[in-house]
């Protein structure tokens, strides 16, 4: 499952693996793939270089990359996140506390932060984040609202790290391609999180020819090797998979309930809503996301405010595992990701499926 780009990033099969857990990208990456460190997560700089010190030492010297958010556009900025959370509405809070009461959501012990905060949303956190990835030899810096800054591309370049963006449209991945980037991955609506409205099928080819020569992968929905195989006849090299890693036993979701309600939801199950941060993101529909995206709700605030305004009850809801409102990002290919495999099982899956595609495919053209 080679192309020209997956061995130019010295990876054995052009599967590109997104994820938040450094066991799933350093399996990703021990299989053949190439796995990708989501780095929203880590607000410490001292956190994101403690798991890269751990993937130096578990990726057997194959390579891998880093995810970072910077949006395109900014609701805030120049602002400290005090600053910003003074920006929230009074009105918001109080439908966030309702909703929880309604619930009957537990507190936070006295003194507990919430475990997950939004701060890595905003453009110098990542910037932080890049001052420690730089220093390890990553080979790809992958972004998942926009094209970063120009000097953020310079800097990659300058450390021969190739620049990703994902875009939702065509019209999107011309100003990728015009911005300098490497490499274009085309996110169809299917997709987990942040996501735009046009199909995967559609969207392939109508990237492929907008940024021609650029590399483009394909993304959304994507979770067999059947599909990873249409991808590359659409003329992507390569395919970009997210969601189908929660479920494998690498993945440290810290929650059974949230991981039998992935392994039993359908491909229905989900949908966009920007009651996480502000942006449609795709989820797990719950009554979470229903009070949020209700007629008679607040509305959703711009990012980061939203993300700023639910962090503390979101780490609640997931602390506690409240059934109703428990979800997580995912995408519309949650309805195959019904058991618990280890990521070298999901590898082999991809693989054989590839070539029983190819195999079909040779058959029809009378090849075989």
């Amino acid at each position: 499952m080679e192309t020209e780009l997956s061995r130019k990033l010295g990876a054995e099969h052009a599967i590109f693996g997104f994820t938040p857990f450094p066991a799933v990208a350093a399996a990703i990456t021990r299989a053949g793939g190439f796995g990708v460190l989501g780095a929203v997560r880590y607000t410490a700089p001292d956190d994101l270089k403690r798991d890269l010190d751990w993937m130096q030492d578990h990726t057997d010297g194959k390579p891998y990359g880093l995810d970072v958010v910077m949006p395109a556009r900014k609701a805030v900025d120049g602002v400290s996140e005090a600053d910003i959370e003074a920006m929230i509405p009074a009105g918001h809070r109080a439908f966030v506390r309702d909703t929880l009461a309604k619930y009957h959501v537990p507190e936070l012990a006295d003194g507990e932060a919430s475990g997950w905060r939004i701060t890595g949303w905003m453009e110098q956190v990542a910037r932080n984040q890049l001052d420690v990835a730089f220093d390890y030899p990553i080979k790809l810096l992958a972004n998942a609202l926009g094209s970063p800054p120009a000097d953020v591309i310079a800097r990659a370049h300058d450390h021969d790290v190739l620049v990703a963006a994902l875009a939702g449209s065509a019209k999107h991945a011309r100003r990728h391609a015009e911005a300098g980037i490497d490499i274009v991955v085309a996110q169809g609506y299917e997709a987990g999180g942040h996501t735009g409205d046009i199909a995967t099928m559609v969207l392939v080819p109508d990237i492929v020819d907008a940024v021609a020569p650029l590399p483009v992968l394909a993304a959304g929905g994507i979770g067999s090797g059947e599909q990873i195989a249409a991808g590359l006849a659409l003329g992507a090299q390569g395919a970009w998979l997210g969601s189908l890693w929660l479920t494998t036993t690498e993945a440290d979701l810290h929650s059974r309930a949230l991981t039998a309600k992935l392994l039993a939801a359908g491909s229905g199950d989900t949908v966009r809503s920007r009651a996480l941060t502000g942006k449609p993101a795709r989820q797990l529909r719950t009554e979470w996301t229903d009070a949020w995206d209700a007629p008679d709700g607040p509305g959703a605030l711009p990012m980061p405010l939203q993300g700023l305004l639910v962090a503390e009850a979101v780490s609640r809801i997931q602390k506690y595992e409240v059934q109703p409102l428990l979800g997580t990002p995912v995408g519309q290919i949650v309805g195959r990701m019904n058991s618990e495999r280890g990521v070298q099982a999901v590898f082999d899956d991809l693989t054989s499926g590839f070539e029983r595609a190819i195999d079909r495919i040779n058959r029809i053209a009378g090849r075989a």
